[in-house]
């Protein structure tokens, strides 16, 4: 992490609450198709997330990882189960939780600086308040001298920066992230990945990656959930035993290779 710029303590205060901010039990959601039919795209779904964990969801395309975050997320409504965040059931879009994508969805004629902001406007508070901590957030994920570009001078992994800036600024307590490094070419992946780490790390932020880079989940997170093709089920959950700090010669240890291979078993792609 950078020199200088603040990242929020994990708070001693935090250790009197529950050690759960986030549990899920029996949760599904049925879509009605064109024709009427019934189609399910995630069912009995039950998890608990800890307070300062490191989370990756994997699983085949179509299993329901993203409507799964997007439940979480409040974007869309459960069909059954529930769905409890610091003891109160998400019923819609919260501000402790938030979410970023895997397309960056910056404001073509807004600066870098402006889209970072973008929340602080959304909400009718003044610029004026949150434009020091912005301009630090955009330092701090590697954009010091980007703030006044607009996103057409920026690169594709510069604008996912300033995607997780903003998300910095936001402040939730829980970070859905849908596979928001996806389209970067792998070196930079690879950056943004050790960006994240860096950022989270003492930072009491709850994280749950979507991903289907099996490498990048095992480097990253606590624990690997493991979903079944559609209609989506939490088939198992892996324990990542790796110390930390991690860095990228990490992965040619063998107990990391371990992990990948035991995550693609339970996947089925040995």
């Amino acid at each position: 992490m950078r020199a200088g710029l603040e990242v929020a303590e994990r708070p001693d205060a935090a250790m009197a609450r529950d050690p759960v901010i986030l549990r899920a039990h029996d949760l599904g959601k049925t879509y009605t198709s064109r024709s009427g039919e019934p189609v399910v795209a995630v069912q009995d779904v039950d998890f608990e997330l800890a307070r300062g964990e490191f989370i990756a969801l994997v699983g085949p395309s179509g299993c329901g990882k993203s409507t799964t975050l997007n439940l979480i997320g409040g974007l869309i409504t459960r069909t059954t189960g529930s769905l409890v965040f610091e003891g109160s059931q998400v019923t819609g879009p919260r501000r402790e939780i938030g979410m970023m994508f895997q397309a960056p969805v910056l404001f073509p004629w807004r600066t870098a600086l402006q889209n970072v902001l973008l929340p602080m406007d959304v909400r009718g508070e003044k610029r004026s308040k949150h434009r020091d901590r912005a301009a630090g957030l955009l330092e701090l994920v590697g954009l010091a001298g980007s703030a006044d570009r607009y996103p057409r001078e920026l690169s594709g992994g510069m604008q996912q920066r300033v995607a997780l800036a903003r998300l910095l600024l936001e402040d939730p307590e829980v970070f859905l992230l849908d596979e928001p490094f996806g389209a970067l070419d792998e070196f930079t992946r690879e950056a943004m990945n050790l960006e994240l780490l860096d950022i989270w790390s003492g930072s009491g932020k709850t994280v749950l990656l979507v991903t289907h880079n099996i490498q990048e989940a095992v480097f990253l997170s606590d624990r690997v959930f493991v979903m079944s093709p559609g209609p989506g089920r939490l088939t198992e959950v892996l324990d990542v035993d790796l110390p930390r700090p991690r860095r990228i010669p990490m992965m040619r240890e063998q107990g990391f290779q371990d992990l990948v291979f035991e995550v693609r078993r339970v996947l089925g792609a040995l």
